[in-house]
């Protein structure tokens, strides 16, 4: 027979194996920016009083962002900016690249999440559309 001090010792071992294979939420941080599109044209579309608001909208979906390990070689993320151009996702802790999916210009940007906290990561994406 196993006594009760070697079950709860068991039970506590078992959960804390469980957490440790699910991971620790508390090595989570988060990463936010805002997208930012150009040139979608050459029009002032400010100027143009028969622009619609369709016209006047950025493509966010059509540019993904790809959140990629430091080395590049896993895929950790995919993640769409918001209709204002802004974005956020939660990650765990480590050093990762965030890139544009597609044929953009768009320069790679490296950035570190640290526990509990969020870093700030802007991304510039030149169409080449005139």
């Amino acid at each position: 027979m196993h006594s009760p001090l070697n079950l709860i010792g068991l039970s506590i071992f078992f959960a804390l194996l469980a957490s440790l294979v699910a991971g620790d939420p508390a090595g989570q941080g988060s990463v936010e920016g805002h997208v930012k599109i150009f040139p979608l044209s050459d029009v002032n579309l400010a100027d143009d009083a028969t622009a619609t608001r369709a016209e006047t909208e950025q493509p966010y979906s059509e540019y993904p962002l790809i959140i990629r390990s430091r080395d590049r070689k896993k895929r950790i993320a995919r993640v769409i900016a918001d209709k204002n151009g802004n974005y956020r996702i939660e990650l765990p802790s480590g050093d990762y690249i965030l890139e544009v999916e597609g044929r953009v210009r768009a320069k790679p940007q490296s950035f570190t999440i640290v526990a509990n906290q969020t870093v700030r990561v802007d991304m510039n994406i030149d169409t080449g559309i005139r």
